[in-house]
């Protein structure tokens, strides 16, 4: 396997696996990452996985009270990741074992729901009605979680409906907005600033502080995006918040 290793600062490590953003790469990191969750490295904080590549964050006073030598504790942080590697490379088993959840998320597309809707279908050439079914026609794969708290970056988006960014963006977008941005689309789970075209919202709640597990969609889940009307949005919205 390929890779590579990249101190970042004084109290992390990056992993990098590829520079392609596909399934293949996506698959290679999370294999990794289960292995690495098992393998209870010392002076760990938290692992971060994101498209071609494992953030390692760790403790460097912790680390630096372990070094054997007098190296430098990022080079004894990468050696640590370079030997649990080697054994990853020459274990038995190294497939990605996901249970490959499809989290099913509706969706009210236009109107006041998706104000961008109208622009994405006249930048393709299209209508409305055919932004949406190609929206919804297939599962979308969650690469990883960031820029806000529960944010998917999904991949599989299909390029009849790309659309550029906001040239301005707007300074707030609401908990549950469907966006587009280039070639990707996403769900903003909080209320945050942000240039993405908005075609639609979900009425579930993606990010709760108070849960045991904060967000609904983990990397290596699968989105399927389900069209309802505005009387399901609100009978869906209801029962969510209260």
């Amino acid at each position: 396997m390929e890779y590579s290793l990249l101190p970042l600062g004084e109290k992390a490590v990056i992993i990098r696996l590829g520079h392609a953003i596909n399934e293949q790469t996506h698959d290679k990191v999370m294999s990794l990452l289960q292995y690495l969750e098992s393998a209870s490295l010392h002076a760990i904080i938290e692992y971060v996985p994101a498209y071609c590549s494992i953030t390692v964050h760790y403790n460097p006073l912790v680390m630096k009270a372990a070094r054997m030598n007098d190296e430098s504790v990022s080079r004894a942080m990468q050696r640590q990741l370079e030997q649990c590697i080697e054994r990853y490379e020459n274990s038995e088993s190294v497939a990605y074992c996901s249970e490959h959840r499809v989290i099913e998320i509706p969706v009210c597309y236009g109107g006041a729901y998706g104000p961008d809707l109208f622009e994405v279908a006249r930048f393709n050439d299209m209508t409305m009605d055919d932004v949406v079914q190609i929206h919804c026609g297939k599962s979308y794969l969650v690469h990883m979680l960031g820029f806000a708290p529960g944010f998917p970056y999904l991949g599989g988006m299909d390029k009849r409906i790309a659309t550029p960014r906001k040239a301005i963006p707007r300074t707030r977008i609401t908990e549950g907005s469907v966006g587009i941005a280039g070639e990707q689309t996403g769900i903003y789970p909080v209320a945050t600033p942000g240039g993405w075209r908005i075609i639609g919202r979900t009425p579930l709640r993606l990010f709760n502080p108070l849960d045991e597990i904060p967000t609904l969609v983990q990397a290596g889940d699968w989105i399927k995006f389900i069209p309802i009307t505005d009387r399901q949005f609100r009978e869906i919205s209801t029962s969510q918040w209260t």
